[in-house]
């Protein structure tokens, strides 16, 4: 995530802001720009339209918009609508179609760190344009999220089933996400990258499945018809994890099924992207430590221009991990990035970067293979909070 300035100041800014620290200027994303901007009151306008602040001002028209209504009402969002979009959810709030129970004090927070994290998820694919930042006729784009409780004898498993990712709201828990990481053996587990990964099932669908990439992805991932259910009960059984499996997966989790594979690996180059945008923001030069300084290069934007050679990101990323490392033991922290990359590794994560930039056509019909399911049953509650207005 890259940084921002005010329009009105010039002060460094930041996603998840909302109002300039500088000048006092309100701030809002704009989708249509994938910026966040200083806005300000339409002049004369009693319907409440903002439009970009500028410093100084020589069009007297432009582009108007409205708040979220999930700003408006609940204070949960940045994001802006555009003034001739029907839909009174931006682009992002838009794509939630259940909400949790937010009569629960609990769960009002919960759903808004969620939130938070998909406005970085929706950025990120939009970057990477794989989801619109203005569908028409107030439709959305991308994959539809449900954010669900535990209910009484019903538990809700985050996963993913037909183009809808659900998850628990549970893991928006900083307490129940770090006791779920550590008893399930994992190094790294954050609300972001349980969105990343559920992703990675959604564009499966729509990158592989059924395309002429089916049989390569079958050749670098494995067979995804191989039983999933099955696969999994294997997986968490006592020594499912196979030994030396660092040699070839980003992910203990990525052994389980070749579908887990690649949302695991999807996930990973998401992360490897968003991290490689925020250090070029701040103009990064690297190099690994005992190498020749004069060897330094700046770290490239991924997303500006021609998109950068997968070589060229690798390249870069060794030593930018290598310095996020140590900054974080500096600190007394645990690695910010506990993985270690393998060739075999590698070359899956090229595998999705080609997936995303060099897409291929679609297979005839009746060869289309089905959707990957939920990465275990998703249990409703009893009676599931009605949507925010104005879904589709």
């Amino acid at each position: 995530m890259r940084t921002f300035r005010c329009d009105n100041c010039g002060n460094p800014l930041f996603f998840e802001n909302v109002k300039c620290l500088h000048c006092g200027s309100t701030l809002a994303f704009l989708p249509n720009r994938l910026a966040l901007c200083a806005i300000e009151p339409v002049p004369d306008d009693t319907s409440g339209l903002w439009r970009r602040k500028r410093a100084n001002r020589t069009k007297t028209v432009s582009r108007q918009y409205r708040q979220c209504s999930n700003a408006v009402e609940y204070q949960a969002c940045n994001f802006v609508v555009p003034a001739e979009d029907p839909n009174p959810l931006c682009v992002s709030c838009r794509q939630t179609h259940i909400l949790p129970d937010l009569t629960l004090g609990e769960n009002h927070t919960r759903w808004f760190r969620i939130e938070s994290a998909k406005r970085r998820l929706f950025y990120t694919l939009a970057r990477l344009r794989l989801v619109s930042v203005e569908p028409p006729n107030g439709e959305r784009d991308g994959p539809v999220f449900q954010f669900l409780e535990d209910q009484p004898g019903q538990h809700v498993m985050t996963g993913h089933a037909q183009g809808v990712i659900t998850l628990n709201v549970a893991e928006a828990d900083d307490e129940e996400r770090v006791r779920r990481r550590l008893a399930l053996h994992e190094p790294y587990r954050t609300l972001l990258g349980h969105l990343r990964h559920e992703s990675g099932h959604f564009y499966w669908d729509r990158l592989i499945a059924g395309t002429e990439r089916l049989e390569p992805f079958r050749e670098m991932f494995g067979d995804e018809r191989t039983d999933y259910a099955q696969a999994l009960q294997a997986h968490y059984a006592a020594g499912g994890t196979p030994a030396n499996w660092q040699l070839e997966y980003v992910s203990a989790y990525a052994t389980s099924h070749p579908w887990e594979d690649w949302a695991e690996t999807w996930a990973h180059y998401l992360h490897m992207v968003d991290l490689m945008e925020t250090a070029s923001s701040y103009s990064t030069r690297v190099v690994v430590p005992g190498t020749d300084a004069d060897d330094a290069e700046e770290v490239v934007d991924p997303f500006e221009g021609e998109f950068s050679s997968f070589d060229q990101l690798v390249d870069q990323w060794i030593p930018l991990t290598l310095l996020v490392n140590s900054l974080n033991r500096s600190l007394g922290q645990d690695d910010a990035y506990p993985f270690a990359l393998t060739a075999k590794a590698l070359e899956k994560l090229k595998f999705v970067h080609d997936a995303i930039h060099q897409p291929v056509m679609k297979a005839p019909a009746q060869q289309a293979e089905a959707a990957p399911p939920t990465d275990a049953p998703v249990a409703a509650p009893a009676a599931a909070p009605a949507e925010p207005a104005a879904q589709n």
